[in-house]
């Protein structure tokens, strides 16, 4: 039952990019649903060639340490992928992709409480709930509602080491 409701999870946040005009380029396979379960990284939609996807994770066995000086990781609970704040959450999220690619985030998606992955048995949400992690490990944001991408954004710019990542592009801009 689980696989089956990962899998509309996933057509769900897939139907965007079919109604999409068709490139040039071959399109990708859509991932099996064998690999969204073992938590493969899924893309809400397909980005043109190249763009960077935002990376959408299921909790499965990660853990949070794989992302240490890395990436931001946005932990989003639930107890099922039904709930109205997970959809309106993972909505939020396909709104502006753009701003939490520039910023380094990964979205990790847990909605099996019963699974128990690595990740909710270290942070212990209850019910729905919404985590971000800096790169340093710590947590600099818990909230048991859904918030805009400009909110979030507005939180990982507030960081430390955002501030320090916008400092070096100022002082060492990349080469053309």
């Amino acid at each position: 039952m689980r696989h089956v409701l990962i899998l509309i999870l996933i057509l769900l946040i897939a139907a965007p990019a079919s109604a999409q005009e068709p490139s040039a380029a071959p399109e990708p396979a859509a991932p099996e649903p064998a690999d969204a379960a073992a938590g493969e990284a899924v893309a809400p939609d397909m980005p043109a060639p190249d763009t960077p996807a935002l990376d959408i994770i299921q909790a499965g066995s990660h853990r949070l340490d794989e992302y240490l000086w890395l990436a931001r990781p946005l932990v989003v609970f639930a107890d099922s992928p039904r709930d109205p704040r997970f959809l309106q959450q993972m909505e939020y999220l396909k709104e502006r992709p753009e701003d939490l690619i520039a910023r380094d985030v990964v979205v990790i998606i847990d909605t099996a409480p019963s699974a128990r992955s690595p990740i909710r048995e270290a942070l212990r949400p209850r019910g729905f709930s919404l985590v971000l992690i800096g790169k340093d490990g710590q947590i600099y944001l818990r909230k048991p509602l859904p918030w805009h991408v400009r909110e979030i954004v507005r939180s990982i710019d507030k960081m430390p080491i955002r501030r320090q990542e916008v400092r070096d592009r100022r002082l060492y801009p990349p080469p053309r």
